[in-house]
């Protein structure tokens, strides 16, 4: 089965131009994700340039506020998801120095950790252990992680490990794979990997493939092509990708694709979106599919972008 490159860079395009549907305002909240998501499946499929970097870049920096970080869309609250898919955003159009004030933004990401290591989301408190890896991602591309944040972040995120190798979105929380992977970023990026059961977590992270080839989140639930990122991303960072077949995987995404307006869906037969496209061209990718670009699994970027991030510890604080 083919992969419908030109298909899908059609459909990404065109995610922009449906202003007058009523899904298009429905999912305002995620305007600023979504941007991310198209762009980073854009410089996959080596489309970079279909996007105008100008009129990207002006409306990332609509959607920056007075605290420092970003909303999902202009005037919308800070969030720190939207606030990392942003710095994403200019860092692929390596235009970092747009940013009117990195001071602000490190100031409006440290206020959000908790005495415990863990961030909150936003102001109004939510707790997860992806935002550890948010906020951790974020600080690296500005090149402003530092002790304290460090030391919280791997605190934390070492306290959501289970017996079973996975990790959950807080201490004794299920095992997922999507927390899996922002755990092992967040250790990755502070340069603990060594504090992971490589083995035991290989193990959980195999496990998720089912007969048809797909991946799922947990144990006992549908495959989806999300977890193509997800479980081999994480895999990719403690060595063992090889872990999955990489046949029945590439048979399930290529499955998953709508042939006729392009875009990749969740699971055979359903409906395309932006997020389950990103995910999937990101997972064959990994696995070397088609000449994609290649993707760093830490960071979730292209590998021509990641190379940018300055890794920590940072010479300065050896």
């Amino acid at each position: 089965m083919s992969l419908y490159k030109e298909k899908h860079i059609q459909y990404i395009k065109s995610l922009d131009t449906k202003h007058q549907d009523y899904s298009y305002w429905l999912t305002e909240h995620l305007r600023l994700n979504g941007t991310y998501w198209g762009l980073t499946a854009l410089c996959i499929l080596n489309a970079k340039d279909t996007f105008v970097k100008e009129d990207v870049i002006k409306f990332v920096l609509s959607c920056h506020n007075e605290d420092g970080g970003f909303g999902a869309f202009p005037q919308h609250d800070s969030h720190i998801l939207s606030t990392l898919s942003a710095l994403q955003i200019l860092l692929i159009y390596d235009s970092i120095d747009e940013l009117p004030s990195i001071d602000k933004i490190v100031e409006f990401i440290t206020n959000l950790q908790l005495p415990n290591g863990a961030f909150q989301g936003d102001r109004f408190g939510e707790i997860d252990s992806r935002f550890v890896y948010t906020a951790i991602q974020s600080l690296a591309i500005l090149g402003k992680l530092n002790e304290k944040v460090v030391k919280g972040a791997i605190q934390f995120t070492t306290s959501c490990q289970n017996f079973d190798g996975g990790y959950g979105l807080g201490p004794g929380a299920e095992s997922h794979s999507a927390q899996v992977f922002t755990c092992l970023g967040t250790l990755a990026i502070t340069n603990r990997l060594d504090l992971v059961d490589q083995e035991l977590t290989g193990w959980w992270l195999s496990e998720r493939q089912l007969e048809n080839g797909g991946l799922n989140g947990r144990a006992g639930k549908l495959p989806d092509v999300c977890y193509s990122w997800w479980v081999l991303s994480s895999l990719a960072i403690i060595g063992k990708l090889h872990w999955i077949n990489f046949d029945k995987l590439r048979e399930f995404i290529l499955s998953s694709q709508d042939e006729i307006t392009g875009g990749i869906s969740d699971r055979p037969d359903n409906q395309v979106d932006v997020f389950h496209t990103i995910f999937g061209l990101a997972g064959l990718s990994l696995m070397g599919f088609e000449n994609l670009a290649p993707v760093d699994p830490i960071y979730c970027l292209p590998v021509d972008v990641s190379c940018k991030i300055k890794r920590w510890p940072y010479s300065d604080t050896i």
